[in-house]
């Protein structure tokens, strides 16, 4: 009788069970259950709040918000860096059952009014400004009818459905509605009625939409769950042990689903401490924080590990209260793996992997995994949650062979903000299809070993090329445009642009970068621009990336790095 061979499918456990409450159920529990613990510590704000006042003050906002005339359901924008306003934000829209939209700290005029209509945001909760973003200035850009409007009534011909613009400062300019102002002490009429409300939402209701960009165009709204973010963040905290002791440094950002998600909803769950060390990553302030706030587990992707090594006076640091943590985003060098366990004295840092579309972990190593497991691949299959590695004819391959990974279970997003093309085109049968090439080996651990489509992860960001050229596109001299990536020693990959000018054109390398500048994100600005006359093509006329990314890589002397 022949022998059965086993397939690269694999289902996570059962136990323990899933979550079934929102998050600001979830949050009224943790006030209950943990009281005067500290929830955040916002070092840079020089801010502390305990588990009771986060739930009283996201109450008082969420109630705030309704005072608008804000709905259930309605979109609320949030554009700041990391700081506790962003997080009093995302518990009190979940409170009030709005939908938070997370919007980038680098997103430029371009990106944030595509981000505010695709979604139709009715409000917008932002920072006055950090570091060259001038957040006030920039709505005041877009929306230049502020000025002259009552606040909460703006009527903007580029923002057709933003009626409110909520801001935090000291001083807030005309036609804004200050946020401290809806944080005010409640009326027990309004307590009762955003109580009363919390009654009525569902863990099945939206509320969450992360922006993630397609290849084949603009960045689509991913739309998640309380029931897929909540007890996404829960089993990840499970998955590096996480209690009520332990203090979590989150350098990463807010707006991104590992600081929201992995970050803030993980320690929600098991009554630990949020740390902020800056508004956005700073390797020297983060172990700063790391050893003032006595953390016990640090996130970040590969990159920022790199550049806390790298610190100067980095052996003055005392570290000796971390345990765990978090490297994810994009590949690991072994290198730097075998660093964070052995010089920042934590051993039982883990390995993860997902996308937004899955709330996002899917795959995380354990505590308990040998090194070597945790340098080679990505874990195992986290609880609740069924993976398949499939060929292209979408048949299971069997272990150790690579092909597509596709996910299902209470993780998968609902779909993409108003656009079923795309998300039929993603979501078949209730398997979110990844787009990244992996394998299973036969105890169950996943490799990643590539991509289907050609994003590139820059530093953990995850870049769309197809995104920058649509932009460049609108340049009057380009003709055609081609933008990859290529392998660079300190981001992973950097950005490369091939652009055919059009016929009489004098466009420069400057030109471009200067076209880009205050459009786009900087990390989204191509590292290498070069000039061609045409372009590796295939028979039928499709731009051959492969080859230019092969010719840039002879020209620059580029070497491809070893990962983990």
């Amino acid at each position: 009788m022949p022998t059965s061979i086993a397939t690269s499918h694999v289902i996570g456990a059962t136990e323990p069970p899933l979550i079934e409450q929102t998050i600001g159920q979830a949050l009224t529990a943790a006030a209950e259950k943990y009281g005067d613990h500290e929830a955040i510590v916002s070092v840079h704000q020089g801010a502390r709040i305990s588990y009771n006042e986060l739930n009283e003050r996201a109450e008082a906002i969420g109630a705030g918000f309704l005072s608008l005339g804000l709905k259930p359901g309605d979109r609320v924008g949030i554009w700041a860096p990391n700081c506790i306003e962003w997080t009093l934000t995302q518990f009190a829209t979940a409170k009030a059952g709005l939908v938070l939209v997370n919007i980038n700290p680098a997103y430029r005029l371009y990106e944030l009014a595509y981000a505010l209509n695709k979604v139709e945001c009715r409000a917008l909760v932002l920072a006055e400004s950090f570091k060259s973003s001038k957040y006030f200035e920039m709505i005041q850009a877009l929306a230049p009818e502020l000025k002259a409007s009552q606040p909460g009534k703006l009527e903007s011909a580029k923002l057709p459905n933003l009626e409110m613009v909520i801001g935090f400062a000291d001083t807030i300019p005309d036609g804004f509605i200050d946020l401290a102002i809806l944080e005010e002490p409640l009326s027990r009429n309004q307590t009762d009625m955003i109580r009363e409300l919390g009654k009525t939402l569902s863990p099945f209701d939206p509320i969450n939409i992360q922006f993630t960009s397609g290849t084949t165009g603009s960045p689509k709204g991913a739309t998640l769950t309380h029931h897929n973010i909540l007890n996404n963040g829960f089993f990840v905290g499970e998955a590096i042990r996480l209690t009520k002791d332990d203090r979590m440094a989150i350098p990463v950002p807010l707006y991104h689903c590992f600081g929201m998600v992995m970050g803030n909803l993980g320690c929600l769950t098991h009554g630990a401490t949020m740390v902020y060390p800056s508004p956005v990553f700073d390797p020297a302030e983060t172990l700063q924080a790391v050893q003032e706030e006595k953390c016990t587990a640090l996130y970040g992707v590969p990159t920022m590990f790199v550049a806390e090594l790298a610190v100067d006076g980095f052996a003055n640091f005392n570290l000796t209260s971390l345990r765990t943590g978090i490297l994810a985003g994009s590949p690991c060098p072994v290198e730097v793996m075998k660093r964070v366990v052995n010089d920042m004295n934590m051993s039982e840092v883990t390995i993860a992997y997902g996308m937004t579309e899955t709330s996002p972990v899917s795959f995380q190593s354990s505590t308990t995994d040998s090194v070597e497991r945790r340098v080679t691949t990505v874990g195992r299959v986290q609880p609740h949650i069924e993976v398949k590695v499939v060929d292209e004819d979408g048949n299971i391959v069997p272990r150790g062979q690579p092909g597509e990974l596709c996910t299902r279970g209470y993780c998968v997003m609902q779909g993409y903000w108003n656009d079923e093309e795309k998300t039929a085109e993603s979501l078949v049968g209730g398997w979110m299809i990844t787009g990244d090439l992996g394998t299973i080996d036969d105890q169950g651990y996943c490799n990643i070993v590539g991509r289907v489509k050609d994003m590139v992860i820059r530093g953990g960001e995850n870049l769309y090329p197809r995104e920058i050229e649509e932009f460049l596109y609108t340049h009057d001299d380009i003709m055609e445009v081609a933008v990859f990536g290529v392998p660079d020693d300190k981001f992973g990959e950097e950005l490369c642009a091939w652009i055919q000018r059009r016929p009489g054109a004098n466009l420069t390398e400057d030109a471009v970068r200067a076209f880009c500048d205050g459009q786009i994100s900087h990390f989204k600005v191509p590292r290498y621009i070069r000039f061609v006359d045409e372009f590796p093509m295939t028979v039928t006329g499709k731009i051959q990336k492969f080859h230019m990314r092969d010719a840039m890589i002879q020209e620059l002397g580029l070497v491809e790095q070893e990962t983990a």
